[in-house]
């Protein structure tokens, strides 16, 4: 974990220069530090380094790390996976915030799956920008039905739309694209103003589109652990 501080102050330059360049305010733009398989020391030298966003894309991961640093102040975990609906409420219960509601039925697990008194969550609707259906996130044709239903929902609170772009394709195509679906999102409802996308290799990209929030792994954390 040397290099982690250099690594991370090295990111955010780069997001500073993007945002920048496209005319914008970089302190308007959140990076969340993904750190998948690594360990939640990783998280908690993050933390002292000043990070408060956290992101995480397996439920296991996310429910163990925000049990162990639970202490810490201000901390924010974001759940970025795919989600089932069976794990609704064990995310709920570890996350602030989840960027991949793609179907009605997660939305409805994650409301039920609020306990008395629960705090509003913040969600994100996760759309598909490929043809392939095996994709995580809601067709673009069906985007304004979903969010209608989960803004029905009491206790979600619909913030923005989330993306992945295509591996096939340049992400600067993709990202125009999805800026189109956030303002078809904010018709339904309008202070729906963030904008989920972006890593490692794309979050230039992401920035000149309005990215406001970027998913950043190993760019900071440095290579995953080897796995057995």
């Amino acid at each position: 974990m040397d290099d982690l501080a250099d690594r991370l102050a090295a990111v955010d330059a780069r997001i500073a220069d993007a945002a920048r360049a496209a005319g914008r305010d970089p302190s308007a733009i959140t990076r969340i530090v993904v750190t998948k398989f690594h360990p939640a020391e990783m998280a908690a030298h993050l933390y002292r380094l000043g990070v408060r966003d956290l992101g995480e894309n397996r439920q296991q991961e996310l429910t163990a790390k925000s049990a162990e640093l639970g202490g810490l102040e201000g901390l924010r975990w974001h759940f970025i996976g795919q989600a089932q609906t069976k794990k609704a409420r064990a995310i709920r219960a570890a996350a602030s915030v989840v960027h991949s509601v793609d179907r009605e039925r997660l939305a409805d697990a994650l409301e039920q799956a609020a306990g008395t008194g629960a705090d509003v969550l913040d969600v994100l609707l996760q759309v598909n920008l490929t043809d392939d259906p095996d994709r995580g996130g809601v067709t673009p044709d069906a985007l304004e039905r979903l969010a209608e239903h989960v803004a029905g929902c009491r206790t979600l609170r619909v913030r923005g739309i989330m993306a992945v772009a295509p591996l096939d394709e340049h992400p600067a195509a993709a990202f125009a694209r999805l800026a189109g679906y956030a303002q078809r999102l904010r018709t339904v409802v309008p202070d729906a103003d963030w904008i989920s996308a972006g890593m490692t290799a794309d979050f230039a990209e992401a920035i000149a589109a309005g990215a406001t929030h970027l998913r950043i792994g190993s760019a900071i954390t440095g290579s995953r652990p080897v796995r057995n």
